[in-house]
């Protein structure tokens, strides 16, 4: 219950500064702001499902129903937006022995897996709900959720950049103009958000992106000097349409390869919710175990009908901290946005002819937002970085993270943003076993 004694708050409209979550802009600013995080949250829920084998449509489709359940968990105090979770790819590409960006052939034993880690996501909500969330702080303080954090940025960068750099099969040395594409890109989403008037520099990723959509199309369609748009699949694609559904199949080994991912989902979300606390200047922790229940039944809820694993959203947190609006009514938009798109073949299309270098220079910004909102979080809780136990745990996280770095554990792997995360809570707790070493702790 809120302090207005309703489930969900009352949005008080408001036109300027920091748009609060439950506050609100008029009706078309929040419409426009729920399309700039669909196309924030597009690159990588697209590209998780590929990856995996997976159809990106229901990824979409579920991408937004499972933002829809997390809004109604968290009562539309917490903004946040579900997309595809990178930390599922290793598990699922090794328990169902497929290969990376090739289709799956066994797509039913990884949902089985994916339905279990939500389950298993879903019990340690309801625990944090039953016991409080100290213990959960207590296990990961602020020190570990800003590694963790600044790792998931890191461990992204590479995709990023081979986006950026237009790199390929066909092209494993990449193209100046992609890379070129890519510098623009950034520029004009920085120039957006510094300079430009009005509603305008709180759409910097949106009109950035359009400003280097277009910019390609001339240089590649018009003057040939790239890889022209393909527009043929968005013309023999039908407005509307069911995407295509996969049932799961409950499988012991599947289900033990993919299951351990909810640590790093864990993590992953404790560290979202503090960087929007720490961005919004409120104190969310008391919804930590609703976002933890409602991730996990998203995640259920995804995997019964053939998407992927889900999570809070980085990139959508970078948008956040861009624009500094962080209104939940923006997500509920976006939700909607979300749902329409994935029975629509024919936009999902259009989406996709995004060129490779826009959607690269879009994730360096995104990207690096996120390892960078990793500095907030060690800024507003004082984490002392003179005390070595703090110091060398966050420069192992970051190492392994960057590099990501991968592990076989009796045959689950674990890559960057599991060793990052599994190893930075080991570290960090290992160095604290006497009395002089956790003194750290009244810093962190």
């Amino acid at each position: 219950m809120s302090e207005t004694g309703g489930y969900f708050p009352r949005w008080r409209l408001k036109t300027e500064g920091r748009i609060l979550p439950d506050e609100r802009l008029p009706a078309g600013p929040t419409v426009v702001l729920g399309f700039q995080h669909v196309v924030a949250m597009f690159g990588s829920t697209v590209l998780a499902p590929m990856i995996m084998g997976f159809d990106p449509n229901v990824s979409i489709l579920f991408s937004g129903l499972s933002t829809l359940i997390f809004f109604i968990a968290v009562g539309g105090r917490v903004p946040s937006y579900l997309g595809s979770s990178f930390a599922f790819i290793g598990p699922v590409l090794v328990a169902t022995a497929a290969a990376a960006g090739a289709p799956n052939p066994n797509i039913a034993l990884a949902l089985g897996g994916i339905i279990a880690a939500g389950a298993l996501y879903a019990l340690i909500g309801v625990i944090v709900m039953m016991a409080g969330h100290r213990w959960i702080e207590r296990l990961m303080p602020p020190v570990l959720t800003g590694a963790i954090v600044a790792a998931i940025g890191l461990v992204l960068a590479p995709i990023a950049i081979a986006s950026a750099s237009g790199t390929g099969a066909a092209t494993p040395d990449g193209s100046q103009l992609s890379r070129w594409v890519a510098i623009a890109t950034v520029a004009a989403v920085g120039l957006v958000a510094v300079y430009a008037p009005g509603m305008t520099r709180r759409l910097p990723i949106l009109l950035g992106g359009a400003f280097a959509y277009i910019l390609y199309l001339v240089l590649a369609n018009g003057m040939g000097y790239g890889t022209p748009i393909d527009f043929s699949g968005v013309s023999a694609a039908a407005w509307f349409g069911l995407p295509t559904f996969t049932a799961p199949v409950f499988s012991a080994s599947a289900i033990t390869l993919i299951a351990p991912v909810v640590v790093i989902l864990v993590a992953e979300n404790l560290g979202h919710i503090k960087a929007i606390g720490a961005m919004t200047g409120r104190n969310l922790d008391p919804y930590l175990g609703r976002a933890f229940i409602g991730d996990g039944v998203a995640t259920i809820f995804s995997g019964f009908f053939g998407g992927t694993g889900m999570t809070t959203y980085a990139e959508n947190m970078g948008v956040m901290a861009v624009t500094r609006i962080f209104s939940t009514l923006v997500f509920l938009v976006a939700a909607f946005v979300a749902i329409l798109l994935g029975f629509s073949p024919k936009f999902g299309a259009l989406i996709q002819t995004i060129p490779g270098p826009v959607l690269g220079g879009l994730s360096i910004v995104v990207f690096g937002l996120i390892a960078a909102t990793a500095g907030r979080i060690w800024v507003e809780n004082k984490v002392d970085f003179s005390e070595p136990r703090n110091l060398i745990t966050v420069g192992v996280a970051l190492v392994l993270g960057a590099g990501n770095f991968k592990l076989d554990v009796a045959g689950f792997t674990l890559d960057g943003i599991g060793t990052a995360t599994i190893g930075a809570i080991v570290l960090y707790h290992a160095l604290g076993l006497t009395k002089a070493a956790n003194k750290p702790d009244q810093q962190a």
